[in-house]
């Protein structure tokens, strides 16, 4: 199979999921008698959790963008493998909202935020092993050769949020605030030059 149906297909599922983002802000309903900037102001995990979200979800989009215009075609695996990971990318908007709507909440706060930096962990997890499969078991498949320090030097900078991210899922419950710091932390990390696939220096130009 071509690399254009996969793309096509993953960018659909990426846009969707990040779209989705923005349907837990809410309007404050008019005539309540909250002032509209108090009631603006009490849905920040809102606007925090979907912009650490989006950013998260947009960075996953670059990366996975460079790793698919590396192959020449795609086969069953690989194709197996692309499913885990959009099928990871569709949970976001769920966790997020989870997040949001109990990181101020005095009952299951922890778990929430547990489930919110596990679902980063396991879609890193999960783009790691995809970007493995990738450089190492199908190198075949790549439409130029990688030199073999480049692809560790890949797959090192796609791990680096694992042990974060792990991190905040345990910290969870000792302080939900930290884990939401922890994530947006390597969210924005993540968004650095050196830190992306992009940046790579066999990286394929888009």
């Amino acid at each position: 199979m071509s690399t254009n149906r996969v793309e096509a297909f993953s960018d659909g599922v990426f846009a969707i999921a990040i779209t989705l983002l923005v349907l837990e802000i809410h309007v404050p309903e008019p005539g309540s008698g909250e002032h509209l900037a108090r009631a603006l102001a009490a849905q920040w995990p809102s606007y925090a959790a979907y912009a650490i979200s989006f950013m998260t979800i947009g960075i996953i989009w670059i990366n996975h963008h460079v790793m698919i215009r590396r192959l020449r075609v795609v086969d069953h695996s690989v194709l197996i493998w692309n499913l885990l990971l959009l099928m990871c990318v569709g949970t976001l908007p769920f966790t997020t909202a989870l997040m949001a709507a109990y990181l101020k909440g005095s009952e299951g706060e922890a778990l929430a935020a547990a489930v919110y930096s596990g679902s980063f962990l396991v879609m890193t997890l999960v783009f790691a092993a995809t970007n493995h499969h990738i450089l190492f078991r199908r190198a075949n498949l790549l439409a130029d050769e990688v030199d073999e320090r480049i692809r560790s030097l890949t797959l090192k900078r796609g791990v680096s949020g694992v042990l974060p991210y792990l991190i905040a899922t345990v910290l969870a419950f000792v302080s939900p605030y930290l884990t939401f710091a922890i994530c947006a932390a390597v969210a924005v990390f993540y968004a650095l030059p050196f830190a992306s696939a992009s940046e790579s220096p066999g990286a394929t130009a888009a």
